[in-house]
């Protein structure tokens, strides 16, 4: 109930009404209790409203500390997959490097200057390898070098293989295969004879084989002479062209005809022991303009 001086009174009834008590509320005492409220109110709410803005901005900063850590790991790997990657374009170079010094200065080679110096490769062979280390430059840097790098090999591997290709039918008359594989029972050159103990030169080699086994044409070429070679017994001689011939004694038995064109790796004989011979083996000998030279200098193998 209202007061006449702009107050409020509360009625407190106690025991069923038997007892009544009258307390007196100022305007100004129930205002400042309402708004004391809503202070109270809007205080918890905006502390709630900050403590969820607090959680929601740690669980995003988590996140992107995630994918930072997850970025970090695979730039590491790129990292170490290009340093992988300049390692083996580095050995690329270096055969290349011994294939095209076999056959002639490689391409992209530069004519500028006469003068000599150290140890090194030139032309598109030299290439500096990327090696990452303290001074390693930014990543990006680095995959441009390294695709300058590839570019480069590829180039030099595509001009190898046109090289290759034009020659293949010169390279596969080269015999650079062993006809049988097995140990050296004697080398080309100043050896004691099996017989007299004497120095005597061996125009080939003797490789061990067991009898029958079979002898593979270590290039393509003409069957120049095919029967008994004297001391050689059973012999094959084979035409690789260019002046260049391969000889095969001591054979058990003979598998291709006088004049027939063979393959690389084409069956052509078995060992045996014919002619002169202490036991199964193959004398393999290559014969260049006529005279005997050590095969070994053929062998890729």
């Amino acid at each position: 109930m209202s007061q006449p001086r702009g107050g409020f009174t509360l009625v407190l009834v106690h025991g069923g009404g038997s007892r009544m008590v009258h307390v007196g509320c100022p305007r100004w005492l129930l205002r400042g209790i309402v708004l004391t409220v809503f202070t109270f109110v809007a205080l918890l709410m905006g502390t709630w409203w900050d403590y969820f803005s607090l959680k929601r901005a740690q669980i995003q900063a988590a996140s992107v500390e995630r994918r930072v850590d997850a970025q970090r790991a695979m730039l590491d790997s790129v990292e170490q997959r290009v340093a992988e990657l300049n390692r083996e374009v580095g050995g690329w170079q270096a055969a290349h490097a011994r294939v095209w010094s076999t056959f002639g200065p490689g391409p992209g080679g530069s004519a500028k200057g006469a003068g000599t110096g150290g140890a090194g490769m030139g032309g598109a062979m030299a290439v500096l390898p990327l090696v990452f280390a303290s001074e390693t430059p930014a990543l990006p840097q680095a995959l441009a070098m390294l695709s300058s790098t590839v570019g480069e090999t590829g180039q030099s591997l595509r001009a190898l293989g046109r090289f290759m290709e034009r020659t293949r039918p010169i390279l596969l008359s080269i015999p650079m295969s062993w006809p049988v594989h097995g140990p050296l029972n004697s080398r080309f050159g100043m050896r004691p004879s099996p017989w007299s103990g004497e120095l005597e030169f061996h125009s080939g080699l003797d490789i061990s084989a067991n009898r029958g086994t079979p002898v593979m044409a270590p290039a393509t070429g003409t069957v120049f002479f095919a029967g008994n070679g004297g001391e050689y017994g059973n012999t094959v001689i084979l035409d690789h062209g260019h002046d260049l011939r391969s000889l095969y004694g001591h054979l058990q038995e003979i598998r291709v005809k006088q004049g027939t064109h063979v393959e690389r790796g084409q069956l052509i004989a078995l060992t045996g022991s014919t002619g002169r011979s202490s036991g199964p083996h193959l004398h393999y000998e290559i014969q260049v303009h006529g005279q005997a030279v050590d095969p070994r200098q053929f062998l890729w193998e």
